[in-house]
C-alpha cells in the first residue's frame, strides 16, 4: 500500500467513524497515479460494504457531462452559445419573470425581455431556478400549486437572463437542447460521444441489473443518524436528465475528470476546456445554495465568504483552496453529498461519493476536505 492510499483510507475510516454510512472515492494524484478507496456500507444497518465499484446517484455531477455535450455541438458548428435557444426549445420562447408578490400574496409576473441563450443555461444566469434552494420559487409553488417542471410560463424566471446568478434547471434545459440539435435522446448521445470514448462502462441514466446490484441506498438524516429511504429516478426518460439524472461510480466519473485534466481529449478540444475555465459570472453568491428546504439542503457554499466564479459548467475558485487545490480549479457536486474537483494546474482530480440527504451536511464536507488534503499531502 502506498502512503497516499494509506492517507486516503484513513480519512475515509474517520468519516465512517463519525457516522457517514458509506463512501467511495477516486483520485488522480500529483504524480499521475490513480487511487481508489471505499469505506462503510451500502445501506445503513446492512453488512454489505461500500466498494470502489459501488454505484451512486451522482445527481448534479451530471451537469458537467451535459456541458461537455453542448460544447461538442459548439465545436461542430451546430450550436452558438450566444444565440437564442427558442428555435430549438420553443417552450423557452416567452418566459415570464417573477417580480415578487402582491399585497394579496399572488405572484407578480411580467414577460422577460431578454432571450435565453445556451450560455445562460450553462452558467446559471438564465433566471431559471430550483425550488428546493430558492425562497421565491418555494413561495410561488405554495401559492399556485405544483407546476410541470421547466414548462414555459409555469416556470418563472427569477431575473432577466444575464443579469444574475441562481442555481437551477438551466442545464436540464441544455440537455433538451442537445437532444433537439443532435436528434438523439440524451442517454444515447452521452453513450456514443462521451461514455464510450472514455471507457465509462458504469455510468448511465437507466442502470442495468448489473449496476443496480452494486447500488448504494439513499439515506436521510434522522435525529439518531441516517436511515435508508426509498429513492429512485423514473425508469422512463424524464425532464431533469441533463441536470441530475446520472448514476456512476467514483472511478468512472474520474475518467471524465481525467479528460478535463488532459485538455479534453478525446471528447473535447483544448479550446473548449479553456472556455470551461473562463469566468462567466463572479460574486459571493456564485455556487451558494441557500438553506430553504432543510430536508434536501442545509445550505452550501463551496468557499464560504469568498468570491467565486462560474465558468461553463463548473464553479471556479480564483484563490487557492484551503485543502490543497490550486486557484482556477473546477468543481461541483450532487445532491446526495457527492463532490468533485479537477485541478488542471496541479494535474490533480478527486471524486467523493456519499448517498444521503441533506446536501451540504457538515460531516460530508469535513470528510471531503480530509480526502482532498490526503490527496495533496506528500
Amino acid at each position: 500500500m502506498t502512503a497516499a492510499q494509506a492517507r486516503i483510507e484513513a480519512a475515509l475510516a474517520d468519516a465512517v467513524a463519525a457516522g457517514i454510512p458509506g463512501v467511495s472515492v477516486a483520485a488522480r494524484l500529483p504524480d499521475g497515479s490513480l487511487v481508489k478507496a471505499a469505506a462503510g456500507v451500502r445501506t445503513a444497518g446492512d453488512a454489505a460494504p461500500a466498494t470502489t465499484d459501488s454505484v451512486f446517484w451522482v445527481a448534479s455531477c451530471t451537469k458537467a457531462v451535459t456541458t461537455a455535450a453542448a460544447l461538442q455541438l459548439v465545436e461542430a458548428g451546430k450550436l452558438d452559445l450566444d444565440a437564442p435557444v427558442a428555435p430549438w426549445l420553443p417552450m423557452l420562447a416567452a418566459p415570464k419573470r417573477l417580480d415578487g408578490f402582491g399585497e394579496d400574496g399572488q405572484p407578480q409576473l411580467a414577460p422577460a425581455t431578454t432571450a435565453i441563450t445556451a450560455r445562460h443555461l450553462l452558467t446559471h444566469t438564465s433566471g431559471l431556478g430550483y425550488e428546493f434552494c430558492n425562497e421565491a420559487l418555494t413561495r410561488f409553488v405554495a401559492t399556485v400549486g405544483p407546476y410541470p417542471r421547466g414548462v414555459g410560463p409555469d416556470m418563472p424566471l427569477l431575473f432577466e437572463p444575464g443579469t444574475g446568478w441562481a442555481y437551477g434547471v438551466g442545464v436540464d434545459w441544455a440537455g433538451k437542447l442537445v437532444e433537439a440539435i443532435s436528434g438523439e435522446p440524451l442517454a444515447d448521445y452521452f453513450q456514443r460521444h462521451i461514455f464510450a470514448p472514455l471507457g465509462m462502462k458504469d455510468t448511465s441514466f437507466f442502470p442495468s441489473a448489473r449496476l443496480q446490484a452494486r447500488a448504494v441506498s439513499m439515506h436521510q438524516r434522522q435525529p439518531d443518524g441516517w436511515a435508508p429511504i426509498p429513492f429512485s429516478l423514473p425508469e422512463t426518460p424524464h425532464f431533469g436528465m441533463g441536470g441530475g439524472g446520472l448514476y456512476s461510480t467514483s472511478g468512472d466519473y474520474l475518467k471524465f475528470l481525467d479528460a478535463i485534466l488532459r485538455g479534453g481529449a478525446p471528447i473535447l478540444s483544448p479550446a473548449s476546456v479553456a472556455l470551461m475555465s473562463e469566468k462567466q459570472w463572479e460574486g459571493a453568491e456564485v455556487g451558494v445554495l441557500p438553506a430553504v428546504n432543510l430536508s434536501r439542503c442545509v445550505g452550501y457554499d463551496p468557499f464560504p465568504g469568498r468570491v467565486k466564479r462560474w465558468g461553463i459548467g463548473f464553479v471556479i475558485n480564483p484563490e487557492p483552496g484551503p485543502n490543497g487545490r490550486a486557484a482556477g480549479s473546477l468543481a461541483w457536486g450532487g445532491l446526495g453529498n457527492c463532490y468533485y474537483w479537477a485541478d488542471p494546474a496541479s494535474r490533480v482530480a478527486g471524486v467523493f461519493l456519499a448517498q444521503y440527504f441533506p446536501f451540504g451536511d457538515p460531516l460530508a464536507l469535513e470528510a471531503f476536505g480530509a480526502f482532498e488534503r490526503a490527496v495533496y499531502s506528500g
